[in-house]
């Protein structure tokens, strides 16, 4: 393999609708996407459609859902270790004026323990903090081997703060620091204190700040996306993820300032596409994206 990705997965159903009926009411939404979902699920698929596909260990049901969901996998070449579950993961997503709501219906109750896996050839891990045991397994695997080690750091979860021991690359949210009561700087001197080599936090419209190489705390401007061409920020971060670790893949020598400008670019073409399917950029999609958006001010 690759990589791996380890996550949570999801089958997403994403409308554009301005409220949610509620009693007897009922109501039609302008659009739907189907698609799959969940953090680094997402990224995986992100990945593989930039051109370097991963494996991927996810919870799978026997259901038709996850028959849905390994169909989708397939289409795009990727391995899934299934962890079983007894049934699928949904999430309902309504995106509305650059946020989005969502209601989850999640399965995480495991039935069977972390699935071996041989990670020759592997050359990046990437979890985002669902299947504690699998992450912290792999985790100490891939660190011991010398595999670059990647941490969509969302929120924080039951053993996150072991996990960032054997974490190289930590890219982490404002609700991450809101949670910790750290400011996003102190977040990134924590990370650096925690053994992390390049840790950071997005900052949505106000781009990412992040620990460089010599532990210097640095800004990336996002780039600014016309407001009128926005219409489904869902997944955008998970694509910003998947594609870092594409670019790492890609050429391991760039320094990560570039591996994140290339992620930017393709977070920010992915916001313009309702659903996570959709919003897959190519290589090309995420050059032209480049080109088009600047940074903002």
């Amino acid at each position: 393999m690759d990589a791996l990705f380890i996550g949570q997965s999801y089958i997403d159903v994403t409308f554009l609708i301005d409220t949610i009926p509620t009693g007897d009411d009922k109501a039609v939404a302008r659009d739907y996407a189907v698609s799959f979902g969940g953090n680094a699920v997402s990224a995986a698929f992100c990945c593989a459609k930039l051109g370097v596909v991963p494996d991927l260990m996810a919870s799978l049901a026997d259901d038709w859902l996850a028959r849905m969901f390994l169909d989708m996998a397939a289409k795009y070449g990727i391995s899934v270790h299934g962890r079983k579950v007894k049934e699928s993961s949904v999430s309902f997503v309504m995106p509305h004026k650059g946020m989005r709501a969502i209601i989850r219906c999640r399965d995480d109750d495991y039935l069977h323990p972390v699935p071996p896996l041989d990670l020759s050839g592997c050359r990046a891990l990437h979890l985002d903090g669902h299947q504690a045991d699998a992450a912290i397994h792999y985790a100490k695997a891939c660190r011991a081997a010398g595999i670059l080690t990647s941490l969509d750091g969302g929120g924080m979860r039951s053993n996150t703060m072991e996990l960032l021991e054997f974490i190289d690359v930590a890219i982490c949210s404002q609700r991450m620091c809101e949670q910790l009561g750290m400011n996003p700087a102190a977040l990134c001197q924590f990370l650096r204190s925690k053994g992390v080599k390049i840790g950071g936090v997005t900052l949505g419209d106000h781009g990412m700040l992040w620990s460089d190489e010599q532990g210097n705390v640095r800004h990336l401007p996002a780039l600014v996306v016309p407001k009128d061409e926005v219409i489904d920020t869902n997944g955008a971060g998970d694509i910003f993820h998947g594609a870092y670790v594409y670019s790492y893949l890609s050429a391991p020598e760039k320094p990560w300032e570039q591996h994140f400008r290339f992620a930017r670019a393709a977070s920010a073409h992915s916001v313009r596409y309702l659903g996570i399917e959709h919003s897959l950029p190519t290589r090309d999609d995420v050059m032209a994206a480049e080109q088009e958006f600047a940074e903002a001010a």
